[in-house]
């Protein structure tokens, strides 16, 4: 199996990376600088992200794991904060390059019947909004219904697509006091992606198996 997986530098992208070579998958990873045998993308960079589909050209995609993700609006207030720049920048990582990524590699996926796998988050449910870091809530509440659409768009085609909350993992966006480890959501992750089918595309699930609140 080929799996691609953005944002595999580090926390749940790097599990999930560690865990798909050990289990003898190719492994094809993104990160922002290339480092560690992984392809430099940068993911504010339409023309980057197009050159990435191209380096893989013919290579059959059996997942995407669409992983890469900011969130630098954790403190703003509403009276002052949330710059325009800041939303653009955020807009363009957590749902422009999901997108133009599916785009890039729709030929591979296609060739392989693959999966698309897109890692949005509980802050993206409608019926959690709490009012804070509102641009990662309407940016994850995007990516989740951009992974809706696409799973009606690319039904007739068998490649169904799953979007998922990875928990609030101990990573540096989650914080050193968070539920769970970057590995126990890898895990849990990469059960759930093995478990997509036609017949669950469309679904938002937690990182644990359980059914997420859209």
């Amino acid at each position: 199996m080929h799996v691609v997986i953005t944002g595999a530098s580090r926390g749940v992208g790097a599990e999930l990376r560690r865990i798909y070579e050990a289990a003898g998958h190719e492994v094809t990873g993104t990160s922002r600088k290339g480092e560690d045998g992984l392809h430099a993308v940068e993911m504010t960079d339409a023309a980057s992200i197009t050159a990435f589909g191209k380096a893989l050209a013919g290579k059959p995609v059996d997942l995407l794991v669409c992983n890469a993700g900011i969130l630098p609006d954790r403190n703003e207030t509403l009276d002052t904060g949330y710059p325009a720049e800041m939303w653009a920048e955020e807009l363009a990582v957590n749902v422009t390059a999901p997108f133009l990524c599916v785009q890039a590699l729709l030929p591979n996926l296609r060739a392989a019947t693959g999966k698309i796998a897109i890692i949005s988050s509980q802050m993206g449910s409608s019926t959690l909004a709490k009012g804070n870091s509102l641009i990662y809530r309407v940016s994850k509440a995007a990516a989740l219904n951009l992974g809706l659409n696409l799973s009606t768009l690319l039904k007739s085609d068998g490649i169904p697509v799953g979007i998922y909350h990875p928990g609030w993992v101990r990573t540096d966006m989650g914080g050193t006091s968070a539920a769970i480890s970057p590995r126990e959501s890898a895990e849990g992750l990469s059960t759930r992606f093995a478990d997509l089918s036609p017949g669950t595309t469309g679904c938002f699930m937690n990182w644990d198996g359980r059914p997420h609140a859209i």
